[in-house]
């Protein structure tokens, strides 16, 4: 074995071995550097090759003629469950190093001597002990001088037909697995097939053309060349199978021959025999540059996700390093939030949050003044009494030594408290509605501002809360002024006051008429009131017109009280959120993370642990995808200039 070593590892000598050496090695190294890199890590898909086969079609023979290590071979299916071989070029090796990894972290330490019988007891203990098979694969890391780095995958052969032991649906077990394996399209399909069969009736042929109909990433290896070797030639000349990366034909070892026995046999065959030694060496090995058609998008995949990664670190909140950077991120969060508050609550642009509802602050605070207004009466709000007797009572009590047709003016005031008072409430909840819906909306758009500084955002929020505390404190007492100042006095230069007034008075002489004549009807109509019953006011028909009177400014006043509770609580609302987003806000803030020596934004120079772990995630990744943007575009280039030279 030591002597096989020195020679290569039981590679180099090999018709595949030497195809792979001249073209392929250059290549397959570098998805191997990229993998040592881990770049799948960060969202990069690489080839990987997946042998597939009949049975008994040699795969195991191709295997160890690249590890240079024994495999275990026999009668039916010997791979009964997926084998990795993870294959490393170790220079300075003196002997090999052999490894198996199965199970949930079972690891066994084997030789090359002893990796055969290894490999059977771990798919023993996988797949039981008879003949059936399993989907949980074994690893098999091979540290040896000489041989490629390289990684594959070994699948169980393809059988129609179960044998004694065997499950019955042993072909469906066998296809769904290798299906799995080779649909991916970062997988290179490395289809053994025997030179003793017709490649068309071959399972394995038919499975890859499932995936792979044009044949760009399936290969083929043609084992026991030596068995048919007549037609040969024609078979992969003419390709009738659709292999787009070529073909290598090898000799299988034979017996208990040692690998510089089988590579010196093989050498021979393909050198000397009288049709093998006709075949053509770029028809015979594998073209690098049809396999380095995957590279185009493994370069692509990773500036793809270079520049994913460069622009989500950009976004990054930037690394400050004294107060005075934290001081002008500040001012940048708050502005920015301000002019989103500008724009969703002053402007009704809501083009940063086109969806969602709860963002249209102009819009749902015009939905809740419509509200308030139609919770206002607007018609004077009236009483269970009997039609005008609540006015007869106040008159009775308010009467004074005065002139029989004055109507006193403390009645009108009386009632008017009276009126407004039903409605108090209604402003008040307004206001608390405005200033709730506010203050969630500022809440959510200043975190969103701040979410790359979690540590100040407790701040922030005290901040707000205060804020709208005194914005609501005010809010209350301008709606107590306008409740008190519908109570001072009974004013109003609204011409449609009197207007009102007059027009309802136009039914004081018929209402007279009813109540003074007996004889009349006692249901009449009235503008303003509709259909009312007057019988019960004939036994108050001296107040009966003053009742009719007061009724009558009550109304016609009422219009202007609603307006005026309308329109001013509006104007109140609106100017108090223009000044809470104009100034207010960036004053409290200030205020809450500035003082105390710039205690609250001293706390952003600390980032917070989930910003740092992707700050560093982000900018391992941008390293190491840089590394292997170099690595493809070095291999691409000897790739390109092995081809002119040829």
């Amino acid at each position: 074995m030591g002597e096989e070593a020195a020679n290569g590892g039981g590679v180099a000598g090999s018709a595949i071995a030497a195809s792979y050496d001249d073209q392929i090695r250059p290549l397959l190294d570098a998805v191997d550097r990229l993998r040592h890199l881990k770049v799948t890590q960060v969202g990069i898909q690489l080839p990987t090759i997946v042998v597939v086969g009949d049975q008994s079609s040699g795969k195991s023979s191709v295997l160890e003629s690249l590890a240079g290590i024994s495999l275990p071979r026999g009668q039916g299916i010997c791979t009964r469950v997926p084998l990795v071989m993870r294959l490393q070029d170790d220079p300075s090796a003196d002997e090999p190093e052999l490894r198996l990894e199965y199970g949930s972290g079972s690891v066994a330490a084997t030789t090359e001597a002893e990796v055969a019988d290894a490999i059977n007891a771990a798919t023993a203990e996988i797949a039981g002990s008879g003949k059936g098979i399993s989907d949980a694969p074994i690893t098999l890391v091979v540290r040896k001088r000489g041989v490629p780095d390289l990684t594959l995958v070994d699948l169980p052969g393809i059988t129609r037909v179960p044998v004694q032991g065997q499950p019955e649906d042993i072909y469906d077990q066998v296809a769904r697995i290798i299906r799995e394996y080779i649909a991916p399209r970062e997988s290179i399909i490395l289809n053994v097939l025997s030179a003793t069969v017709d490649f068309p009736t071959c399972e394995s042929i038919r499975m890859s053309q499932q995936v792979d109909r044009t044949g760009e990433r399936t290969l083929a290896v043609v084992t026991k060349s030596d068995r048919a070797p007549e037609g040969l030639l024609d078979k992969v000349t003419a390709d009738d199978v659709n292999i787009g990366l070529g073909y290598v034909c090898v000799r299988n070892r034979i017996g208990d021959e040692t690998y510089d026995q089988a590579r010196a046999e093989e050498e021979r065959l393909f050198s000397h025999h009288p049709l093998l030694s006709k075949m053509d060496k770029s028809m015979v090995g594998i073209p690098a540059a049809i396999i380095a058609r995957c590279l185009p998008d493994i370069v692509k995949q990773i500036n793809d996700r270079l520049s994913h990664s460069s622009e989500e670190l950009d976004r990054m909140p930037p690394q400050l390093n004294n107060v005075a950077d934290a001081v002008r991120v500040f001012f940048h969060i708050v502005k920015q939030a301000c002019t989103s508050l500008e724009k969703v609550l002053l402007r009704g642009d809501f083009e940063e949050y086109p969806d969602r509802l709860e963002f249209h602050g102009m819009a749902r605070i015009a939905e809740m003044l419509r509200d308030y207004a139609k919770k206002l009466p607007a018609e004077c709000p009236p009483n269970d009494q009997l039609f005008l007797m609540e006015e007869v009572r106040i008159l009775e009590e308010t009467k004074g030594i005065s002139l029989p047709n004055f109507l006193p003016r403390s009645a009108f005031l009386v009632m008017l408290k009276k009126k407004v008072q039903t409605i108090g409430r209604v402003p008040q909840g307004l206001v608390n509605g405005v200033w709730e819906y506010v203050e969630d909306l500022v809440m959510k758009i200043l975190m969103k501002h701040s979410d790359d500084f979690p540590q100040v955002q407790p701040s922030c929020r005290r901040a707000v809360q205060s804020l709208m505390d005194k914005a609501r404190a005010r809010s209350a007492q301008h709606v107590r002024e306008l409740i008190e100042m519908e109570l001072v006095a009974d004013y109003t230069a609204n011409p449609d006051y009197m207007k009102t007034w007059t027009e309802i008075m136009e039914g004081h002489e018929k209402l007279m008429e009813a109540v003074e004549d007996a004889c009349k009807p006692s249901r009449i109509t009235l503008r303003g009131f509709g259909e009312v019953d007057v019988s019960h006011l004939r036994a108050h028909a001296d107040l009966a017109g003053k009742a009719f009177d007061l009724r009558a400014r009550l109304t016609a006043y009422w219009k202007s009280i609603v307006l005026r509770l309308v329109d001013g609580l509006a104007l109140h609302v609106l100017l108090s959120v223009k000044r809470l987003v104009e100034k207010d806000l960036e004053e409290d803030l200030g205020n809450e993370l500035l003082g105390n020596k710039f205690a609250g934004v001293e706390r952003m120079l600390a980032p917070s642990p989930s910003v740092a772990a992707k700050r560093e995630r982000l900018s391992n990744s941008i390293v190491l995808l840089r590394q292997s943007k170099e690595v493809v575009a070095n291999i691409m280039d000897r790739i390109s200039t092995a081809g002119e030279q040829v």
